[in-house]
């Protein structure tokens, strides 16, 4: 069975983190499967899915603090596990944008989870209008709606949320 480590890391921000990070896990004969990093502010942060033999991926886990005293990062590693939703899902693409309020997240969360809906990834950031400079905060998440939830009737909750908020929700099946 394949064993797979989670890594997260933070650090300052800096030219060559992904390089240096990603061969310190390749000189352990591990591979990085999958990954998302991210400038937030003025760090860098790092989610890693790694997989390797179970004695490289023990070498990774028991070199954290010297990685992290080389690498000027803050880690955490665990053994994680392949995902197994049992349930039947379709894949959807929520976007919104809007100006930038305090709780749009929990907002849509909260809908999200009345209906049973994963959250399998979500991107947000905050950019500028085009033409008056406002802050707008923009959402991009990517969601498996199981098959018995009625699109219409969360169409219609989350109708409520963009007149409550003024959002411009968009709600699509995944391509």
């Amino acid at each position: 069975m394949k064993q797979q480590v989670l890594l997260t890391a933070v650090g300052k921000d800096r030219i060559g983190i992904v390089d240096d990070l990603s061969k310190e896990i390749l000189d352990r004969s591990c591979n990085i499967e999958e990954s998302r990093m991210s400038l937030l502010g003025g760090d860098f942060a790092i989610l890693l899915l790694i997989s390797g033999p179970a004695e490289r991926l023990a070498k990774l886990l028991e070199d954290k603090s010297l990685l992290e005293e080389r690498l000027q990062l803050t880690i955490q590693m665990r053994y994680t596990s392949t995902s197994h939703h049992t349930t039947s899902a379709i894949p959807y693409i929520l976007e919104s944008s809007s100006l930038d309020t305090p709780g749009i997240v929990h907002s849509v969360s909260t809908v999200l989870r009345k209906y049973g809906i994963n959250i399998t990834d979500m991107e947000t950031n905050t950019e500028s209008a085009p033409m008056t400079g406002a802050p707008l905060f923009i959402i991009k998440a990517q969601l498996l709606i199981p098959a018995d939830v009625s699109i219409l009737l969360l169409r219609k909750e989350l109708e409520e949320l963009e007149l409550n908020y003024n959002l411009d929700l968009r709600l699509r099946p995944a391509v």
